[in-house]
């Protein structure tokens, strides 16, 4: 487990990716590379047979540049961190803040990675990686970034329980958009640990993270609602909004809920409600019912009313 910190300046943990499953993915990658380098090697020497020697050399050269180290480049910067090798083992690269990389992290990266992977067989990346308490060869140190694994036990993470009913819909106007990745990567792996640490440190984190995050939807904290609720309902708003981005109307439940996190939520009801709720929400009380229920009808007693219904005048 290596802890980092965000830059809202949360410490947070991630799992870096160890060493076998790496080197796994790399070959992965290069295989596919190479592949790919040497069709369209094929095609060119078939389409340019007629030029001379130096334009013949001069497009070799462009094409090692672009097909084995400019393609990679381009996969990690579209799919923010993930290659075909670390889709296939459940890795991804990230910032050291944990947040997702950009196109100047892949550059450099593929281009020491040209270096210490290509030209030296990989004997630099692989001391490099064992050296490093985190697993990092040289390409992540030079970018600043880090490969961790995606597919995590939900043993080891916990789930995010769904909000109380009342709470599901109160903050759909919400602006999210300006709210950084990296500020939600650290408010989900807060949520699913926040029963594993202190009570003391994790009231210290909820309100520090709810600042921040009030801060970035340009909404003031609601001073009704635990820190540590009030994030889980903006983290599921969230995710409602996403589902119905995803899978439209029908992909969510009515009152906007997603269908599956409803589910969920019924489960654990069944289940005795195991949510972070239960501890981060005070107790609130039965509220009575507005009508009053009815008294039972009252029994005559034989004798006090005559059959027709008419009392005798006195």
């Amino acid at each position: 487990m290596s802890e980092l910190v965000t830059g809202e300046a949360v410490a947070l943990e991630l799992l870096p990716a160890k060493f076998p499953s790496r080197a796994l993915a790399v070959l992965l990658d290069l295989a596919a590379a190479m592949v790919a380098y040497v069709a369209v090697t094929m095609v060119l020497v078939v389409t340019t047979s007629s030029l001379d020697s130096a334009a013949q050399a001069a497009l070799g050269i462009a094409t090692f540049l672009l097909v084995p180290i400019g393609v990679p480049i381009a996969v990690e910067t579209l799919s923010h961190g993930r290659s075909l090798g670390k889709m296939a083992l459940g890795l991804r690269v990230v910032r050291d803040d944990g947040g997702p990389i950009r196109f100047r992290h892949a550059l450099v990266r593929g281009a020491i990675g040209a270096v210490e992977i290509v030209m030296t067989f990989g004997t630099v990346a692989s001391i490099a990686s064992l050296v490093s308490a985190r697993g990092r060869r040289l390409g992540d140190v030079f970018a600043g970034t880090l490969v961790v694994r995606e597919r995590i036990p939900v043993a080891q993470t916990g789930l995010i329980a769904p909000p109380p009913p009342h709470l599901a819909r109160r903050f759909a106007g919400l602006d999210l958009s300006a709210v950084p990745d990296g500020l939600w990567l650290a408010v989900r792996q807060y949520l699913t640990r926040m029963r594993q640490l202190d009570p003391g440190v994790a009231g210290e984190m909820a309100q520090r993270l709810a600042g921040d995050l009030a801060a970035r939807t340009g909404a003031p904290l609601p001073a009704d609602l635990p820190p540590a609720v009030f994030l889980a309902a903006v983290v599921h708003e969230r995710q409602s909004r996403e589902s119905r981005q995803t899978f439209g109307a029908d992909g969510s439940a009515p009152g906007g809920t997603p269908a599956g996190v409803r589910a969920g939520a019924e489960r654990e009801a069944e289940a005795g409600d195991p949510s972070v709720y239960r501890a981060a929400t005070p107790p609130v009380p039965p509220r009575s019912s507005a009508v009053p229920p009815a008294a039972p009808p009252r029994r005559e007693q034989p004798g006090e009313r005559p059959a027709t219904g008419f009392a005798p005048p006195a």
